[in-house]
């Protein structure tokens, strides 16, 4: 099963966001991670999201309807160092402003590279995400890069987050029926959260 998703809208400030009663499930990740792809995986469609062999392409908030109740919202990607500082800051801001201030946001899916762990960034959002009353899934992606005998020392390294992680590739498929299962047992329960900010 897929979760058939069709581009709705890009935003560039919170006032661009769609006005809606669905249910928000927003992807995250450093800019090389690989969330273009999983996003392609996770609906069965090739291009969905753009992929580029440029980290750092994605500079706004980009949403896509799944289904009637739940949307799909694919983040700007960070920690691309070539990046500007007033495009950092600019995208810093925004992502902030939706996390904390988005009414709509159910879950947040985490991607981290299974091969590199978690850094600073993902900790701290763990730490929010476990103080708020929203769901934080975490994704180790790429597993495919993964030799069986690096596999239990990878997910060790995610440890530090105090959720366990979904070992996933958008390549060979690994986990992710996994992920839609999660991210379907969280929307279908999250009615309440249909209210959205005016």
């Amino acid at each position: 099963m897929h979760l058939e998703a069709t581009f709705v809208s890009s935003a560039l400030t919170m006032d661009q966001c769609p006005r809606w009663h669905r249910s928000e499930v927003a992807v995250a990740g450093r800019s090389n991670v690989g969330k273009s792809s999983l996003l392609n995986a996770l609906s069965g469609q090739r291009r969905l999201a753009r992929t580029s062999k440029t980290p750092g392409r994605t500079r706004c908030l980009n949403f896509f309807a799944v289904g009637e109740s739940l949307s799909l919202v694919d983040l700007p990607g960070y920690g691309y160092a070539s990046m500007g500082r007033a495009d950092a800051d600019r995208i810093g801001a925004l992502m902030r402003d939706y996390l904390h201030c988005r009414a709509n946001l159910a879950a947040l899916v985490m991607l981290i590279d299974a091969r590199r762990g978690p850094e600073h960034e993902e900790v701290e959002l763990s730490r929010f995400f476990r103080s708020a009353d929203l769901e934080f899934i975490v994704v180790a992606t790429k597993s495919d890069k993964l030799r069986r005998s690096e596999r239990t020392g990878a997910l060790e390294r995610f440890g530090v987050l105090g959720f366990e992680p979904i070992l996933c590739s958008a390549a060979d498929g690994e986990g992710i029926e996994e992920l839609r299962r999660r991210i379907l047992v969280i929307t279908a329960g999250d009615r309440r959260r249909g209210i959205v900010r005016v």
